[in-house]
């Protein structure tokens, strides 16, 4: 596929998506990667998504990037920017006994 800026986002993102390695990567990140997603799927910029949470573009970078653990107070406050909302699950490994 092309990587003109005529493709879709979507297009890309399931063409990307057939590729193990990067399907990996993005479920490693993913926290990451869907506040990236959902940033680019409202047509915002990094700067424009940082204006509506009340930071600077740089924190959505790292957000963005995975390699920073952000504070659940602040995902919280990207993801409503974004219009989402955020949850938070705890499940049991199967198998496993506790105590």
């Amino acid at each position: 596929m092309s990587t003109s800026s005529n493709v879709r986002f979507e297009d890309w993102e399931a063409e990307q998506m057939r590729d193990p390695e990067f399907r990996a990567a993005a479920e490693e990140l993913e926290p990451a990667y869907q506040v990236a997603r959902l940033r680019i799927m409202r047509g915002l910029t990094q700067e424009q998504l940082a204006a509506l949470v009340g930071t600077k573009q740089p924190s959505i970078a790292r957000l963005e990037s995975g390699k920073v653990e952000p504070k659940l107070s602040f995902l919280r406050r990207v993801v409503e920017a974004l219009g989402a909302r955020l949850e938070v699950r705890i499940v049991p490994l199967e198998g496993r006994k506790t105590g």
